[in-house]
């Protein structure tokens, strides 16, 4: 099981590259432990996963970070609900829902930070006392709406008209719950002076924040003028935080101890090297809901500290139950397991990818899942993988063929293939994750096609046409080596078996460069074929019933 556990100049930044050895971190946000997880927070995780396994098989170190937030009054009250300490409640949901879910949807994390480990707590204050020094923190009194479950005081135009229950009432657009006003003298970070700084910052960077529909929201925001930023509460209300360094009567606002976990997991404050070698991050991936956070106050903390802000945030969408965002509260939250205990981990992680533009919102059916599962993963690659290998079981003795002379068909398929991985890769880098997965499957479709029209199995029946069954087989063979290399990423559990049968003195698949994958002629001929595991075993219940 893997690990579970500069300057503020406006410079613009290069675009990322392939090259073997550069450093490519990725960042989920961390989960408040307030409640078991849902798909919602799974669909966040295999995005990060598959950026960061796609760019570890290009050659490039990657380093994928999630985590837990475990500090704020939301906590406090859920752990007071359950009668047990904040500590306690944080402790047996990491251990018993979030680390576990890890393993669910077969997510390769480098590093899992915790909120309250003290390597994240102490360089908080590090990071907290450099800013109150410079002057960028000073102590002032506040009245606002606040609103617990996003951990934020709400402005007039972040709420609307309560329902049911809360009708009559003002109520957080999000959460759909009153919001609380509150009245506190706190320490303020100076967020209003960094409008015009963080303008010009979004227009040296374009690519900064993703997608471009998420870019003009927050420039808009932007340009209407930013308030001082509120960081911390009174231990008067509650005590469950990070100190303020300077003042222990006071403990720091969760966002404020939240996003520096980005950077007091990779060494900020007590191993520069391993910092300098990760930092910026290339990309943070987040949810729109907390995009702001993360585009505004999350850069100007780090202009303050005179720390080079990440080189993209990306700001996917809702995944939706019934027109609505994916909610426990609202008892639309579907655990991750209910779909992995029938579809498996691989099929999770291909549908969400695949279903929905990353960017977009998307809405979530069980009938939609089945059809993929069926067509698209047992029909189309599973069916293809495994009516190929057999093919060259029966009728080569297992024994992969040598190619003949190409014909047009034939180098079609290559062309198709070399096409499939340079489109694949640039949409990697684009974070369009689907438009990859649709390039990948124009492969899988061609070799469909391929087989169908080539007939080895007529070519089987006459003698004369020996060489020519050869030349197809060791075509197909060839195309699925293509495609275990594109797919480890996404569904790596069907790709280790796919080469497992395939990959024979090649090495193992995790070594396989994706910049070399379209290189035809790799699979050396002679070498004995395994064989195959079904891929996508066939799910007969009715997709209802994987409820």
């Amino acid at each position: 099981m893997p690990a579970r556990q500069a300057s503020s100049q406006l410079v613009k930044m290069e675009p990322m590259s392939a090259n073997k050895g550069q450093s490519f971190y990725v960042t989920t946000p961390i989960f408040y432990v307030n409640d078991a997880p849902h798909i919602g927070h799974a669909y966040t995780e295999v995005a990060a996963d598959v950026l960061a396994r796609w760019h570890r098989q290009r050659g490039e170190q990657s380093f994928l970070l999630t985590g837990t937030d475990e500090h704020g009054e939301k906590i406090l009250r859920t752990a007071a609900a359950n009668k047990v300490s904040p500590q306690q409640w944080a402790d047996k949901l990491v251990e018993e829902a979030w680390l576990p879910l890890l393993e669910t949807i077969d997510i390769q994390n480098q590093d899992f930070i915790r909120t309250t480990e003290p390597r994240h707590e102490k360089n908080v204050q590090k990071f907290l006392q450099h800013l109150y020094d410079t002057g960028f923190i000073y102590r002032g009194s506040y009245e606002g709406n606040y609103c617990v479950g996003c951990e934020e005081y709400k402005t007039d135009a972040d709420l609307i008209d309560g329902e049911g229950a809360f009708a009559g009432q003002q109520v957080c657009a999000i959460h759909s719950k009153p919001v609380e006003k509150l009245q506190e003298t706190n320490y303020f970070f100076k967020l209003s002076e960094y409008a015009d700084k963080l303008l010009a910052f979004y227009e040296a960077n374009p690519k900064f924040i993703q997608p471009d529909s998420a870019r003009n929201e927050v420039v808009s925001f932007v340009r209407r003028g930013l308030e001082d930023l509120s960081i911390s509460r009174s231990k008067e209300k509650f005590d469950w935080g990070i100190d303020i360094p300077w003042d222990d009567s006071h403990i720091t606002y969760v966002w404020f101890d939240a996003l520096l976990n980005y950077i007091t997991a990779i060494g900020y404050g007590e191993d520069e090297e391993k910092f300098a070698s990760l930092w910026p991050a290339s990309v943070q991936v987040v949810g729109k809901d907390i995009l702001r956070f993360h585009a505004v106050i999350w850069p100007a903390m780090l202009m303050a500290a005179g720390i080079e802000p990440p080189k993209q945030v990306f700001g996917h969408g809702w995944l939706l139950v019934g027109g609505e965002k994916m909610s426990k509260s609202k008892l639309t939250g579907i655990a991750p397991s209910q779909i992995t205990d029938t579809f498996g981990s691989d099929a999770f992680r291909y549908y969400f990818m695949k279903a929905i533009a990353f960017g977009q919102d998307g809405s979530f059916s069980w009938e939609d899942l089945s059809a993929r599962y069926q067509a698209e993963l047992a029909n189309g690659l599973g069916n293809l993988a495994s009516r190929s290998i057999a093919m060259i079981h029966r009728y080569f003795g297992g024994v992969l063929p040598s190619a003949g002379e190409f014909s047009e068909d034939d180098r079609k398929v290559q062309q198709i293939a070399s096409d499939a991985v340079s489109a694949a890769d640039q949409a990697i880098s684009d974070v369009a994750i689907q438009d990859a997965l649709t390039a990948i499957w124009t492969l899988v479709d061609e070799l469909n096609n391929y087989i169908t029209v080539q007939e080895p199995w007529v070519l089987a029946k006459d003698e004369a046409k020996r060489e020519r069954l050869a030349t197809v087989l060791n075509t197909t063979a060839e195309g699925l080596r293509v495609l275990a290399v594109l797919m480890n990423s996404v569904t790596p559990k069907a790709a280790a078996k796919l080469w497992s049968a395939l990959g024979a003195g090649l090495g193992s698949l995790d070594a396989q460069l994706l910049g070399d994958a379209g290189r035809w002629g790799q699979l050396p001929a002679g070498a004995t074929l395994a064989e195959l595991e079904p891929l996508f075993p066939r799910i007969e219940t009715d997709a209802t019933e994987a409820k």
